[in-house]
């Protein structure tokens, strides 16, 4: 990259993956899931065994879903789908959806936006991480920066051109986000969390894009798994979840161990203490 101010820089860097789908079928019903794994080292990567057996087991699991009637519940995302959630922060605070208004978070900074032990760092110097980068797409240096402190907001992710807008700086975010991580200081196991939601539904893939940007209202369809006493009972499918954004960020109960990198976002699952859940 280079710029009339002087600046001129670069470097090289790679990108692998590998990736399965699977269809399975019983009694002429038929269903659909997939396994992927990505990284910047070829050495990272989940094994072809590893990621088809996973592609498969999750297809196969799928079978005989059913619909559930409509409630209210607590709702785990399964830690590949949980990344979108940390993908509505940052576009809710980012400097475009900030200076033309369009953003649920306006002028949320020093606000408590999420439950109180919820921390989101930047992290865009780490080892081999997806979207690392020294400088962002205007040749500003990125750094280290916590944006998130105990659910309260500390920064938002800016270009030269929003920052003008906002009377503020760049935040070095001019093309997105560098690695984003969240945690809540005590990460569970997956199956801890099972435990912890007791009677639920968790997510394995979501469907459609009825995110509200300026309200934070958010309704998807969505397919997963039926839980009770903390154990998976069975597939479930046409469904649609629904909530705010605001109100699902305070009501983080958990957050998982069970992260996995395919992005500039990285969550473990995500336990939200209620959801709607509008069924059959």
């Amino acid at each position: 990259y280079a710029n009339s101010l002087g600046f001129i820089g670069g470097y090289p860097y790679s990108r692998h993956s590998v990736s399965c789908v699977a269809i399975a079928e019983q009694n002429g019903a038929k269903q659909r899931d997939y396994w992927y794994s990505v990284a910047r080292d070829v050495r990272d990567l989940e094994t072809i065994e590893q990621i088809g057996r996973k592609a498969g087991k999750r297809t196969v699991a799928r079978l005989d879903a059913r619909q559930i009637a409509t409630c209210e519940v607590p709702v785990l995302f399964e830690a590949p789908v949980a990344a979108s959630l940390l993908g509505h922060f940052a576009s809710a605070v980012s400097g475009s959806n900030l200076y033309r208004k369009s953003s649920f978070l306006l002028n949320c900074m020093g606000q408590q936006v999420f439950a109180d032990n919820i921390n989101i760092r930047e992290l865009p110097h780490l080892p081999k991480g997806l979207a690392s980068s020294v400088f962002d797409d205007e040749g500003v240096a990125t750094t280290m920066r916590d944006v998130v402190e105990n659910g309260v907001v500390l920064g938002y992710f800016l270009s030269n051109y929003s920052a003008r807008k906002l009377g503020m700086q760049t935040t070095g975010n001019a093309g997105g986000v560098h690695n984003l991580i969240i945690d809540n200081g005590d990460p569970l196991s997956f199956e801890a969390m099972l435990k912890q939601m007791e009677k639920g539904l968790l997510v394995t893939e979501l469907m459609g894009h009825g995110i509200n940007t300026v309200t934070g209202d958010y309704s998807r369809g969505a397919s997963g798994f039926w839980v009770e006493n903390g154990e998976i009972c069975y597939p479930v499918e046409e469904i649609t979840i629904a909530g705010n954004l605001r109100d699902m960020f305070r009501g983080i109960a958990a957050i998982g161990n069970d992260i996995i990198v395919r992005g500039s976002k990285q969550s473990g699952s995500i336990l939200i203490d209620h959801m709607t859940i509008a069924g059959g």
